[in-house]
């Protein structure tokens, strides 16, 4: 009975996770497997940025992204200490068609033993500790990044990092070596993963793309240092108003967002910009708002309500106001250099 409820579970992730799976003969692991498991959206757009002949993931789990990565390589090798779930990944491979070399090893004692390299090496550290409860600082990380990174740039001249949508970037670059990409990876506009590219020579300078996949809003292209030379303009609200996008925010890029798209901010610490004329190609939302007086705000009118830089929540608000929620008109409430306002779309 506990096998059949799990693969119950197992197709009910699948379905919106990684559907892709929802074959005959496929078999999911345990919950928490599944839990850690990039979805197939992040995969896909991971295998569009690597090729090569020869590929290792040396933290395979469920195999989610090897088995989209290994579409652009020759030669696959998957190590998974965890001998169950490799056996399960093995057979998932047979019944999808797809090749590998499968090695049940810890990681350490694979690479203290390797002689080969690799085009690319992959892998995406545990982030739970020996109580199951999630960590994402580098060292508290199974494998521990810091204590491998030198081995693994010597066997390979690129190595690929997925990390916590928690890692700090500023704290990443300062304790990893050889960091020349950086990915910010929101799909829907929820942060799902910082992924770090090394290599084995020092780069010039590290490239980062803030990206929001499914959400036809472009991606966002800087490099490391350009936010600290930027500065904002500042206005009260304009015509339109722009919400940057999580990954834009994960990013910290708050004024040289501000100076590529040639938009001004409300106020420094409100993360909300504006102009008289659209700007098209925005990496998050755009609204046609006013600025409305508070006793405009009738009861039980239906709004989408969001609270920038503004001393009361969304939950708040709408109690204050006796405000009903959704429908297809958004209030913001938040703060311009010359004090609070009320935002209502048009």
């Amino acid at each position: 009975m506990q096998e059949i409820v799990q693969q119950i579970k197992g197709k009910q992730v699948a379905e919106r996770k990684f559907p892709f799976l929802l074959n005959e003969g496929i078999i999911f692991p345990p919950q928490l497997n599944l839990e850690q498991s990039s979805s197939e959206k992040t995969a896909i757009y991971k295998s569009g940025i690597l090729t090569g002949s020869s590929f290792i993931d040396l933290t395979s789990g469920f195999g989610i992204d090897a088995y989209y990565l290994s579409e652009n390589f020759d030669n696959i090798t998957l190590v998974e200490q965890n001998s169950d779930l490799l056996s399960l990944v093995e057979h998932n491979w047979s019944i999808l068609k797809r090749k590998a070399k499968f090695v049940n090893r810890k990681l350490e004692d694979f690479l203290k033993e390797n002689r080969e390299e690799f085009d690319v090496v992959y892998l995406d550290p545990a982030r739970r500790d020996q109580n199951k409860n999630k960590v994402f600082l580098l060292e508290d990380l199974s494998p521990n990044i810091l204590e491998i990174q030198e081995k693994l740039r010597s066997i390979s001249k690129q190595v690929v990092i997925k990390l916590s949508p928690l890692i700090d970037l500023r704290y990443l670059i300062s304790e990893v070596s050889n960091i020349f990409r950086i990915d910010i990876i929101a799909l829907k506009n929820d942060v799902k993963e910082v992924v770090i590219f090394l290599s084995n020579e020092i780069p010039s300078e590290i490239v980062c793309n803030a990206v929001n996949l499914e959400s036809g809003e472009p991606s966002f292209t800087f490099t490391i240092g350009e936010e600290e030379k930027a500065e904002s303009e500042f206005s009260e609200p304009e015509k339109f108003i722009y919400i940057p996008n999580h990954s834009i925010l994960k990013a910290g890029i708050f004024n040289l967002i501000s100076k590529r798209c040639g938009l001004k901010k409300l106020h420094p610490n409100t993360h909300i910009y504006t102009s008289g004329e659209k700007k098209n190609d925005f990496p998050g939302r755009v609204f046609e708002m006013e600025v409305i007086d508070s006793k405009k705000i009738k009861k039980k009118e239906q709004y989408n309500i969001i609270s920038k830089n503004y001393p009361l929540k969304p939950e708040e608000i709408k109690k204050k106001y006796g405000l009903k929620d959704g429908g297809e008109h958004y209030l913001i409430f938040t703060q311009s250099k010359k004090g609070k306002i009320i935002l209502k779309s048009v």
